[in-house]
């Protein structure tokens, strides 16, 4: 069996350790968008000196999750273990941020995160000139729209996202009987808004289905609810239109090679319409959740595509 050099960090507090004995620091933060207040926590590298300037990233959580999920978790902690300084955050409705809960409009996650750039950039520790983005599944579309608009966003990583909305969905709902029960929700929710004002709420596995043995995966304090207007959304969405934008700076797109939940085809679409310097990676041994595979080599890849695309230090 092959053995892993994966580092698992542990869940802690502001000045709690990790494993390898260095002081984490964590700041529970709050900042504005749109009129609401959003929540995060701020990871600033415990070798950071006053005056200093770091490169920066944000970490986008999956559809209807939060910032404490474990893949938010866990990438923020490497990320400053690395020396970067990093952001998770609620966006809104979801977690402890303001907001309907479970009201999920796809350009407001793009706001939101264009929001967290201002904010991060007037941080003491971050050099504003760089700040990158990087987030999972819908986290991952949200990053790869918002770089493909926003020139502050420095470097992107996409992991297992998507670009098309509606193709993502046909992947999704692939027989022909899913197919129709999906979109018969869409006009449900249509009719059902126009006829009485309110949403038509619908269960999160009826917008994107994810197979028994992975729903362990999903934050426990993720919504599990959505108004039908959500899955419209993302219908709606198509960072493949903008993808192309981001060059020439650097976009990673990392994707299981058979993704149970979001077709692998949508991380290859969005390969051919990017322009350079792109890396598409597809592994063969993970699925939709690659930071909750120990055996993975998700964290390394991340790791030597830093180093080359967007170091943490810049001499």
């Amino acid at each position: 069996m092959r053995q892993s050099n994966q580092v698992i960090f542990a869940r802690s507090a502001a000045n709690e350790y990790t494993e390898g004995g260095n002081l984490k620091l964590e700041e529970q933060i709050k900042f504005e968008s749109d009129g609401l207040t959003l929540d995060g926590v701020l990871h600033v590298p415990d070798d950071w000196k006053p005056s200093e300037k770091r490169t920066a990233m944000l970490v986008l959580h999956g559809f209807g999750g939060s910032k404490n999920g474990g893949g938010s978790v866990a990438q923020a902690e490497l990320l400053a273990k690395w020396g970067y300084v990093a952001l998770r955050f609620d966006f809104r409705g979801c977690g402890d941020s303001e907001g309907r809960r479970g009201y999920i409009r796809c350009f407001d996650q793009v706001a939101d995160t264009r929001n967290a750039v201002s904010w991060l950039a007037k941080r003491e520790e971050v050099d504003p000139d760089r700040i990158g983005s990087g987030g999972g599944s819908f986290g991952a579309a949200v990053t790869v729209y918002t770089a493909g608009i926003d020139k502050r966003i420095a470097a992107a990583i996409s992991i297992g996202g998507w670009g098309n909305g509606e193709r993502k969905f046909r992947g999704q709902h692939p027989t022909p009987e899913a197919w129709q029960k999906f979109t018969s929700m869409l006009e449900a929710g249509k009719k059902h808004r126009q006829e009485t004002g309110e949403e038509l709420m619908v269960p999160r596995w009826d917008i994107v289905p994810i197979p028994e043995h992975l729903r362990k995966n999903v934050n426990p304090d993720a919504n599990m609810e959505f108004p039908a207007e959500t899955a419209q959304s993302m219908f709606d969405f198509k960072a493949d239109e903008v993808v192309g934008n981001i060059a020439p700076r650097p976009l990673l797109l990392l994707h299981s090679a058979s993704d149970s939940v979001t077709p692998t085809e949508q991380s290859v679409e969005m390969f051919k319409r990017a322009g350079k310097p792109t890396e598409l990676i597809l592994l063969a041994d993970i699925d939709h959740f690659p930071f909750a595979d120990e055996s993975s080599r998700t964290v390394d890849i991340l790791k030597g595509w830093l180093d080359r695309y967007f170091p943490a230090s810049v001499s």
